[in-house]
């Protein structure tokens, strides 16, 4: 679906750092390009804020990483790993993300959710229905929700130019073309798995 885009819309980009992350070690093993995401996602048009949300180690790698997203313009807003008796962890932004998108709203033409996730439909819904917001969403197709993409206005998935939008690429570790190999190693599908249990530096 086609949108209206023109340079006096105020945008507000939102980026669940932690899916698109794991989306992009998953997929690609490589590390996303959040400036150039950024760029196409406000396409020219009036930047109100642009919000990454991330989640701290104790190591507390992830400096430079919220240093290179300052210099983009994009605030960091942190939260804990939280790690429970038995080992099991915890980290997501989902409910802060969505309070402040729908507490920015008002003050937007536009919001930008940089995330696959489905738990973000009912906030794409609400955020059209009552705020009147044009919702866009970002991300990589074959790990995006595919009620979420039907809820956005619009999608634009990185996956169709996954070179532009991240870092250290290279076409042989695209999980497209590795998932019918008669030869694909165990290290490769152990790499295209789900989500690793130890919290990794979020970094470029």
């Amino acid at each position: 679906m086609s949108v209206i885009k023109h340079k006096e819309q105020r945008v507000g980009i939102f980026i669940d750092a932690q899916n698109l992350y794991h989306s992009a070690k998953n997929l690609y093993q490589a590390r996303v390009n959040f400036g150039q995401v950024v760029k196409d996602a406000l396409a020219g048009r009036a930047l109100i804020r642009a919000m990454a949300y991330v989640i701290t180690t104790e190591a507390g790698d992830e400096k430079s990483f919220f240093e290179a997203l300052g210099k983009m313009g994009i605030e960091t807003r942190t939260k804990d790993l939280q790690i429970f008796f038995g080992g099991a962890k915890k980290a997501d932004w989902d409910v802060g993300l969505a309070v402040d998108a729908i507490k920015m709203a008002p003050k937007l033409d536009t919001v930008i959710l940089v995330s696959g996730d489905g738990d973000f439909v009912p906030l794409v819904e609400y955020l059209k229905t009552n705020e009147g917001c044009q919702v866009e969403v970002i991300s990589f197709g074959q790990s995006t929700s595919l009620k979420l993409k039907e809820a956005a206005d619009e999608f634009l998935d990185l996956s169709e130019n996954p070179r532009k939008y991240l870092l250290s690429f290279h076409p042989r570790n695209d999980r497209r073309f590795r998932r019918d190999s008669k030869t694909e190693t165990n290290e490769s599908k152990d790499a295209a798995g789900v989500e690793p249990s130890e919290q990794p530096n979020q970094g470029f």
